[in-house]
């Protein structure tokens, strides 16, 4: 039996604690900063926002006092990464050396552009780090509906701790130590179901939603290698299996923003009115990431202008449906 704790109530957070309680052999933890939020999930058994008609279990317990933390064996980040920083540092004086830490956010950190696993190496100190990811709705994670995910650490011991505490039938996990391809898979597949959103709220179909898949793995491929990942990594769960989840389902924000964005709703009230939506951010640090070191982005580059300095969509998509022709796998191929 494990003691959890999880910090973030959100949607993610609150569906890897009902998986956890689900095993029947652990004694699970979900903290927020926010006590409206618990006190609201306490008064009505669910999360009305994130998890609408997903009852929380009365087993697990629900707190804003964040020394929960202390004594616990597994410790899981399910915090967007513009907050993460801040959440760690609250987090530091009640982590021990012993206790397996995990991060199941995506996303790059604004400024530093340092992955959120290496924001918590830099705040906690731990040489027990998980990055947990995959395609893995909410939704249907707290629902028992079969899920595959990767624990990915550079520590064997603590990735099969991940694996063995949180699997179970219907959360099947695998091991990978390619810890920097499966973050940038999870986190930079947001940018492209943010794309193709787009193309779905402007009329476009399903040639065009798969033209962006396909080019757009290549792109995250590509980013990677040069960051250091193993470029097969992409082609796994991580990387091909998140962005498909992510571009299709209708689970997805990053989707679902797009397709306001598409239909003309200004990127800032688009968001706004789906919620957290992690590919709006990554998209600016994706692409200052891509400049730093020398990559071509074309797709995100794209996005970018579209977001954050005004660009029309159409015109993004005929930039690039007017890039030169080239070799499919031509080092510096873009769409």
């Amino acid at each position: 039996m494990a003691n959890i704790v999880i910090l973030g109530s959100g949607g993610f957070g609150l569906s890897l604690a009902i998986a956890a309680v689900g095993t029947g052999r652990h004694s699970v933890t979900v903290w927020s900063k926010f006590q409206q939020e618990i006190d609201d999930i306490i008064s009505k058994g669910e999360h009305v926002q994130k998890l609408p008609g997903v009852s929380v279990p009365s087993e697990i317990r629900l707190t804003s006092d964040i020394s929960c933390i202390e004594g616990c064996d597994m410790l899981i980040f399910g915090i967007p990464s513009s907050f993460l920083r801040p959440v760690a540092k609250l987090a530091k004086p009640y982590v021990t050396k012993d206790m397996i830490v995990v991060n199941s956010g995506k996303g790059i950190e604004e400024g530093s552009l340092k992955l959120l696993s290496q924001v918590i190496e830099e705040e906690l100190g731990t040489d027990k780090l998980v990055v947990l990811s995959g395609p893995s709705h909410a939704e249907e994670v707290a629902r028992s509906i079969p899920t595959t995910m990767v624990a990915a650490s550079n520590n064997k011991y603590a990735a099969k701790y991940v694996q063995e505490q949180l699997g179970s039938s219907n959360l099947r996990i695998y091991l990978n130590d390619d810890v920097k391809g499966c973050e940038l898979g999870g986190a930079l597949k947001n940018i492209i179901a943010l794309c193709c959103g787009i193309c779905v709220g402007m009329g476009y179909g399903d040639n065009t939603k798969a033209a962006l898949m396909t080019r757009g793995i290549h792109e995250i491929a590509r980013l990677g290698k040069a960051a250091g990942a193993n470029p097969l990594t992409f082609s796994g769960l991580t990387g091909i299996g998140d962005l498909i989840v992510t571009c299709t389902s209708v689970h997805s924000r990053n989707a679902r923003a797009g397709k306001l964005i598409g239909e003309g709703i200004p990127p800032e009230e688009a968001v706004r009115r789906v919620g957290t939506v992690e590919g709006y951010c990554c998209c600016h640090t994706a692409y200052e990431l891509a400049k730093k070191l020398g990559i071509e982005m074309p797709i995100t580059e794209q996005l970018n202008e579209v977001l954050f300095n005004g660009g029309d969509a159409k015109e993004a998509l005929n930039k690039l449906m007017s890039r030169p022709m080239i070799y499919e796998h031509e080092e510096l191929e873009t769409v």
